[in-house]
Formats: C-alpha cells, structure tokens, sequence
C-alpha cells in the first residue's frame, strides 16, 4: 500500500483510505445513510485489516466516518447481497444455513481482521454507533469519542439478538452484569459514559476529534511496531488462555521480539542515553 497524497475510494467513494506518516486512515463515507455498511464496504474493510497486518509501511489504523452525526448504524439491509454460488432452480432462495453463512463471512469476519490485526486500530468516534458498528468500537484497541457520540446495543428495540460478535467483545469490556444492562434495555450510552466503563479511552470536543486522533495514531505509528503488535496478541489471548499457555505464548513472543530490529534499538538507545529510533520491524 502506497503513500497517497489526498483520499482516494477504495473501489467506490464509500470508503476512503489514506496512508500518511505510517498511519492508514479508513473513512466510511456513507453520511447520508448513516454510515450503515452495506456488503462491498463491509468486505472492502475485512480486506484493509487484513492487508494493513502485513504492509510494512501501515503502522497503525483509524477507523472513523464522515459528517458529525453517525459513525456507524450496523449493516446496510436495504443493499441486497449477492448470493454466493449457484443453486438449482427448484431450490428455494434462502436455504437453512443461509443466515449462518451469511454471518460467518460478514461481519464476524470484520470483527476478526480489527482483532488479528496485529497494528494498533484506533477507533475515532465522530457520532452514533449503533448496533454492528458498536462492534468496530468494541473490537478497537484504543477509542477516542467526540462529547457528543454515543454508543446503542440497539438490537433489542429490535427484536433481535446481538450479532457481529457484540456478545463476545462487550462482557469483556464492561463485566457481564453491565453488558447484559446494555444489551437487554437497549439505551443510549454517552461518550462521556462509555468512557467511565472503559469502552472509550479518551472524550474531546468534537471539533478536536480529529487533531487527537491524529495525534494518538502518529504517536503509535513512531513506536516499536512489532512489540505493540505482539502485546496486542497477549493481552488479547490473556482472557483465553491457562495461565501456562499464555507463559508459554509470552516466552515464544519475547523470544521473537528479540530478533527484531527495535528491540536491538531499545536496548543500544537505553546503553547510550538517547532517544530510541523504531523503526517497525
């Protein structure tokens, strides 16, 4: 992935990406549809953390979106998907497992590039997210909200249950009895809230969104790289693991980081007493 020197439309204007001082900025720009994700844009995302994860030049991401009302309101239902492979006519249109299928290569395959991706993604929450899109907040490894964002499990008002991986991503955020509160009542959670239950790291006004998420993102694309990402990957098996799998990981990981290029750098900056200068591998 090039540098670019202004946005430009990953396969339509609906995504915008930009690669600048090692950090990759994605813009759904879908404002007057509240930044609902349809299928192509859902898949154009899954594609940008997947490629982001192994680009050298991509050292950190923000996910954010245009106009100041929403970030993200879920999934686009009104945009029909196409259907994936051929059927035989007498087969009716939506056979059992549809829906199955449907959510194993949706959106809980975004939710796994945002987590495996092994650069720090930086959520900048410009307005509401709702239901799916709560989910990109949640599976972030650092959010900044304007004053004025908020966050709705709107599944409820539904009649529906949690998807797009909220169920697992929210408990561990919140404690259960608090996702269960979200989650059954369905209520606006403030910024200002989010921020209190540890879903948002840091609230601005909204005029300042932009500035604090450029600086946080900068901040992280100058670090050690490989060592942010591989902490990511053990804070995030933390809460899967035994506790002698996860040693066993954090050996095998520090054993890795060793070998790196900025961990020899660390260790020279500290013996000459000067600041270290990472390069990302």
């Amino acid at each position: 992935m090039s540098e670019a020197a202004g946005e430009t439309a990953n396969g339509s204007e609906e995504l915008l990406t930009r690669l600048e001082n090692g950090v990759l900025w994605l813009t759904i720009n879908r404002a007057d549809k509240g930044n609902a994700i349809p299928y192509y844009v859902r898949d154009a995302l899954i594609d940008a953390f997947r490629n982001a994860h192994l680009d050298l030049e991509v050292r950190a991401v923000v996910l954010t979106a245009a106009g100041a009302k929403h970030f993200c309101t879920g999934a686009d239902l009104t945009v029909p998907q196409p259907p994936r492979g051929s059927r035989p006519a007498v087969a009716p249109e939506r056979p059992v497992g549809s829906a199955v299928n449907m959510m194993r290569a949706g959106f809980q395959q975004l939710m796994i590039a945002i987590q495996d991706c092994e650069k720090p993604v930086v959520v900048s929450l410009n307005g509401t997210a709702a239901g799916g899109g709560s989910m990109l907040v949640l599976a972030a490894d650092l959010v900044i909200a304007a004053d004025n964002a908020k966050l709705i499990q709107v599944f409820v008002r539904r009649g529906l249950i949690p998807d797009a991986g909220v169920a697992y991503l929210l408990p561990r955020v919140v404690g259960m009895h608090k996702a269960k509160e979200l989650v059954f009542f369905g209520d606006d959670l403030s910024a200002a809230d989010a921020a209190q239950l540890g879903i948002v790291n840091k609230v601005v006004p909204a005029a300042e969104l932009p500035d604090a998420t450029r600086e946080w993102a900068e901040r992280l694309a100058s670090g050690p790289t490989m060592a942010i990402g591989w902490a990511k990957k053990l804070l995030h098996d933390a809460s899967e693991l035994s506790r002698h799998d996860l040693l066993e990981e954090e050996a095998m990981l520090v054993e890795m980081n060793s070998h790196t290029a900025d961990s020899g750098e660390g260790v020279a900056s500290f013996r000459e007493r000067r600041n270290p200068e990472w390069k990302g591998w």
